[in-house]
């Protein structure tokens, strides 16, 4: 339609031109229903007529080729090894715990942990590691499987012997009481933080600290992702010329992206999964962490504007090729920073009622 828009504007009438257009968007519902029936035309549609998840597709594949390269521990964090210790964590603290766990995986977590010892694992990593197998082979009863791991594992020379000051508390990095979890925020003042964080699009101009937006990130991984595997990072542009570029980017910044002080992309990383079935924990974990990030500026007196990304192909390689992605990572989103202009107005911005957000469910009473 938009080859023949101009020289059918010259030959047809106004209502000519209004009810091809009708055509035409019946014409595309009538084949998305079809594609909603059949999943075979689903199949033909995205493999030859859109490339809409192409670039997603490309990245699956190479985080699971890069998943089985990251599995030896050639990069700061192995990820297989983050599940399997997590997965670890989670059977010392059921109730009750069960004196024989992990047959299927415990090996295999010993020889990760084997090879991150001797490859470029962060130390905080791999001291975590070592406390909680500890933890495991002397808790564990005796059965063939875990005594060849137990018996491998103590062959090991303890990594706090290199880095003893990273022992949590001086007990370890094993799992802990968690006493009567009360947080030491009251509600009222998280309600006041969530009230008062609002998109802000207008800064003063001032540069922030690297050491601010430190502060934040560090508080950013403190959030929850699935089976810790944290598989993000922050990549964070301060100086200007890099903004101006980066600001380009994504979509919806027009008219205020000059006046970013500081950006940073959220990066999703799909080398943490063997699986396709886990492509989308990316961006949950991801978004975990950019809340928490936002909080935390909030606290330390920043502003800041999520930015949401678009999966637009040419905006995919741009942004691939501009930050240095690597084939399988993925954007998340973008967030603006910077101190917010005194002068500056934000959206009021309704927020659904919680009549709106919240639905009980009740199996029994809708089987009924």
């Amino acid at each position: 339609m938009s080859i023949l828009k101009y020289p059918l504007k010259k030959v047809l009438p106004q209502s000519g031109i209004e009810s091809l257009k009708r055509l035409r968007d019946n014409a595309s519902i009538a084949w998305v229903k079809a594609l909603v029936r059949f999943a075979f035309l689903r199949r033909v549609h995205y493999a030859f007529f859109s490339d809409a998840f192409d670039h997603e597709a490309q990245a699956v594949v190479e985080g699971q080729l890069r998943h089985v390269r990251n599995r030896s521990g050639v990069e700061s964090s192995n990820f297989f090894l983050r599940r399997a210790v997590h997965r670890i964590e989670k059977g010392l603290i059921m109730q009750p715990r069960r004196d024989v766990f992990a047959l299927d995986y415990i090996e295999q977590t010993v020889e990760a942990y084997s090879r991150s010892l001797d490859g470029s694992v962060d130390s905080y990593e791999i001291c975590w590691a070592h406390d909680v197998l500890a933890a495991y082979f002397e808790m564990s009863a005796t059965h063939p499987v875990i005594n060849r791991a137990r018996e491998r594992f103590l062959a090991f020379k303890s990594p706090h012997d290199i880095a003893d000051d990273l022992r949590h508390e001086g007990e370890g990095r094993v799992p802990f009481a968690a006493g009567d979890a009360v947080a030491p925020v009251s509600y009222a003042s998280f309600t006041q933080l969530c009230m008062k964080r609002r998109s802000v699009r207008w800064y003063d101009g001032r540069a922030v600290p690297r050491q601010i937006i430190d502060q934040a990130v560090e508080l950013a991984v403190q959030s929850p992702s699935a089976c810790n595997r944290q598989p993000f990072r922050f990549i964070v542009f301060d100086d200007p010329q890099d903004i101006a570029q980066v600001s380009e980017l994504p979509m919806g910044v027009a008219g205020f992206n000059h006046n970013f002080p500081a950006m940073v992309a959220i990066v999703g990383r799909m080398r943490a999964y063997p699986h396709a079935r886990d492509r989308h924990v990316i961006y949950i974990d991801g978004a975990l962490a950019a809340m928490s990030f936002i909080f935390a500026l909030e606290t330390l007196g920043v502003s800041s504007c999520s930015i949401n990304w678009p999966d637009i192909p040419e905006r995919e390689r741009a942004a691939t090729k501009l930050l240095g992605l690597e084939p399988d990572e993925r954007i998340v989103m973008f967030i603006s920073l910077g101190y917010a202009a005194h002068e500056s107005l934000v959206p009021y911005s309704q927020k659904i009622s919680l009549e709106e957000a919240r639905v009980y469910g009740n199996f029994a009473a809708t089987s009924v």
